[in-house]
């Protein structure tokens, strides 16, 4: 198959896949829906692709791969949006949002997903047999490319990251072919995409394991900011004694609905909740009289955890004292709002031929909703799942990792056609 050299029109485009048998729908400029499907949840990305193509099947997904191969034209997956950091100008955006069938089999404990899948519909699936995903603080964001990507949610300390769930996946690699991706057929693809993201091929269908939660003691409690150096110290010295069922965040905020800054402590126990409030004891006896919020027994699906301040990521091995003086010093109306996260946990003890997921044994995550540039910390670590530039995927894996991601890219992908996304080049 040859590449043209001179730039399609979107009319050769469309002809071309029809031709290769696509059925979806297809969305040009100045159509009403051409609009509406290219936005990103993200406001940065502006995309303005020569057509929109909405894949209904595996048979779609294929097409459009072989299209944009026929004519030369880049090409970037989208499902909800949350995971697009990379404009497709003039390519091909291709839309798995109509995928959307959950499979649930209780008595193997498994899930299987379409693509354009969120979690809400997983997470209401597996409830109803006692089991959930391992999804993250948002309901509405997509399973695929959170899972790819790694994906740290609320379980993440008891059973890992959600990539270290998936048994099997299905893939159109940028040859157009189908492939199927586990521990037994292409496992040099299967370890990559866990962790790797969407660099080797379009996935189709996930298949990851459920987990025995049906009830969750969860929520956020809002305390005086003034104790917020106290609360970090004691934070830092805490979380070296609890259970892997107990996961927890401490955030430098504001009181919901006020200009009050305040210190929030986000909890999630995956027990009982006689268990979660003595175990917290220690850290809330130096927070002060707490001023909003409330931890509750309540359905896994149904925990309120919040949003994630997501401009930029860094990792901490030590809450020094040093950092704390720097995260509480900021005067109230430049203060940023700034999470940190306690990692650790079967984060940091993966199961055999587990993926690529970067800096497993990060004791904490520094999560700020704007860049800081020299005055926070500055590992020079991130990682994929809240990456703000692209061009910096490399920083989001170890040295190994890296060499061998690269090693399974020119393996499937040796012309970098999926370099939209947090690209790792072959």
């Amino acid at each position: 198959m040859t590449t043209q050299t001179v730039a399609p029109v979107a009319s050769d485009v469309v002809a071309g896949l029809l031709g290769a048998g696509f059925n979806g729908a297809i969305r040009l400029p100045g159509d009403a829906e051409y609009d509406v499907q290219r936005k990103s949840v993200i406001p940065t990305v502006d995309s303005r692709p020569l057509v929109v193509v909405e894949a209904y099947s595996r048979t779609d997904v294929q097409a459009a791969v072989r299209s944009a191969r026929e004519y030369g034209l880049p090409i970037a997956v989208q499902a909800t949006g949350h995971g697009t950091r990379v404009p497709a100008d003039g390519g091909i955006l291709l839309k798995t949002t109509p995928m959307t069938s959950v499979l649930i089999d209780p008595e193997r404990r498994i899930a299987k997903v379409a693509p354009g899948v969120r979690w809400a519909a997983v997470i209401d699936a597996a409830g109803q047999f006692g089991l959930a995903p391992l999804s993250g603080s948002h309901r509405d964001v997509g399973v695929t490319g959170y899972t790819l990507g790694g994906g740290v949610g609320w379980l993440a300390r008891k059973y890992g990251f959600a990539a270290d769930s998936v048994i099997r996946a299905e893939v159109v690699t940028a040859d157009g072919r189908f492939v199927t991706a586990s521990a037994e057929h292409h496992p040099d693809l299967f370890w990559a995409i866990r962790g790797g993201t969407g660099n080797f091929g379009i996935v189709t269908s996930l298949e990851f394991r459920l987990y025995p939660v049906r009830q969750v003691h969860a929520g956020i409690v809002y305390y005086g900011n003034d104790r917020a150096a106290d609360i970090l110290r004691r934070y830092r010295d805490w979380t070296t004694t609890i259970p892997n069922e107990l996961s927890t965040a401490v955030v430098l905020t504001r009181v919901p609905g006020t200009e009050q800054r305040a210190v929030a402590i986000k909890v999630m126990y995956a027990g009982e909740a006689e268990v979660a409030e003595h175990l917290l004891k220690p850290l809330f006896e130096v927070a002060g009289p707490q001023l909003a919020g409330e931890l509750r027994t309540t359905e896994y699906g149904e925990a309120a955890m919040g949003g994630t301040p997501a401009r930029h990521l860094d990792f901490l091995d030590v809450l020094t004292d040093d950092v704390i003086d720097v995260l509480t010093g900021f005067a109230d109306e430049d203060a940023p709002t700034v999470e940190i996260r306690h990692w650790g946990g079967a984060m940091a003890h993966p199961g055999h031929g587990a993926g690529p997921v970067g800096h497993r044994d990060a004791s904490y995550s520094l999560i700020v909703d704007r860049e800081m540039h020299g005055l926070l910390p500055n590992s020079g670590r991130t990682f994929v799942n809240f990456l703000g530039d692209p061009d910096r995927a490399d920083t989001a894996y170890g040295p190994e990792d890296l060499r061998r991601l690269r090693e399974v890219k020119r393996a499937y992908d040796p012309t970098n056609f999926f370099h939209l996304n947090a690209n790792i080049r072959p």
